[in-house]
């Protein structure tokens, strides 16, 4: 017994020498290592956004420079039309005055011998001056503004700040009876076998398999990611309520109206669409997650890969009212992220 005391201590004592090294050697190693490497992690967060700042400075002095250019061209335009046109008033208005001048003092033999001389004479005067026409050269070009650096910046930013933020669920009453709808309102299952019994009202999508969000947006800034990972067909985008909802025609197929604007998958084919225009996106990669931003005062919806930090797709238009999240399925399922 005593000897097991004894082998007790020991193995104790051992482990009390071990312990007492690992806190006098490997701790302060440990502690100066993790010391150096949080230097050296700051110095990079640092360096890295010092130069995405400078970067930024930079392209902000170069866009402003080219707004500046822009709106100098088309105030120089605008003046060189008004004293074109002020010329022109002139010359008519002096033509004018020496028509009515002559009606005044010419009796009206004379009026008849001289009437081809005087409609040639005044027809030469007059020659070259047109109504005025619309023209581009007169507005100012908004697409001076527009960079692909500052997009991706600002689609990243906005992503990561308002991304979550918007409570985007589906409205039950306009899912289509090829989808479930979870519980929580924000996923969505395709099922193409047996279309399930649900109420049919005027909401509610009858032939294609789409969905509306519960609420719509009518100014602001908004930001709401899909997870798509796992459907090879699905449609992702805005819409206009009065989108119709029945019907196999196009009116009530997203993107092949002017009520809808689509983000599309089928199988390894994306494009964005919209009234029957198709445009083709070469995407390297098929997304897991898709970002939707909806910026309603620049009027501008794009779509955004937040895995790659890649901008899939911008389109600018002027919406003619509040829009809806909108979405459609034709291949498993597709959730909202929140």
């Amino acid at each position: 017994m005593q000897n097991k005391i004894v082998d007790q201590c020991e193995r104790l004592q051992l482990q009390s020498a071990g312990i007492t090294k690992y806190m006098a050697e490997v701790l302060p190693g440990k502690n100066q290592r993790a010391m150096s490497m949080a230097s050296a992690a700051r110095e990079l967060v640092i360096q890295r956004l010092g130069l995405v700042r400078s970067l930024c400075e930079t392209e902000e002095q170069r866009l402003l420079e080219r707004v500046h250019g822009e709106e100098e061209r088309a105030h120089q335009s605008i003046l060189t039309q008004r004293v074109h046109w002020a010329e022109a008033l002139q010359k008519l208005d002096s033509i004018r005055t020496s028509l009515v001048d002559m009606l005044t003092h010419t009796d009206d033999l004379q009026l008849i011998q001289k009437e081809q001389e005087i409609f040639e004479r005044r027809a030469e005067e007059a020659e070259g001056i047109l109504d005025p026409q619309e023209s581009k050269k007169l507005n100012f070009n908004e697409t001076c503004a527009w960079s692909p650096l500052l997009t991706q910046l600002w689609a990243t930013a906005a992503l990561g700040s308002l991304s979550g933020t918007e409570d985007v669920r589906i409205d039950e009453r306009t899912v289509s009876p090829f989808l479930q709808l979870s519980d929580d309102g924000r996923t969505l299952t395709f099922n193409a076998k047996k279309p399930k019994a649900c109420a049919d009202g005027p909401e509610r999508f009858d032939h294609w398999p789409n969905a509306l969000a519960a609420t719509s947006f009518q100014s602001g800034l908004h930001a709401w990611m899909v997870n798509v990972q796992n459907s090879c067909a699905y449609k992702v985008g805005v819409a206009l309520g009065q989108l119709p909802r029945k019907g196999s025609g196009s009116d009530s197929r997203l993107g092949h109206n002017a009520y809808s604007w689509v983000f599309s998958r089928y199988d390894q084919e994306f494009c964005f669409s919209h009234g029957g225009q198709h445009v083709p996106l070469g995407l390297l990669r098929c997304p897991a997650q898709l970002g939707v931003l909806l910026d309603l005062q620049a009027q501008e919806l794009l779509f955004y890969d937040p895995a790659s930090g890649t901008v899939l797709h911008t389109h600018h238009t002027s919406f003619p009212g509040p829009l809806f999240p909108v979405f459609a399925v034709a291949d498993q399922t597709i959730s909202i992220v929140h």
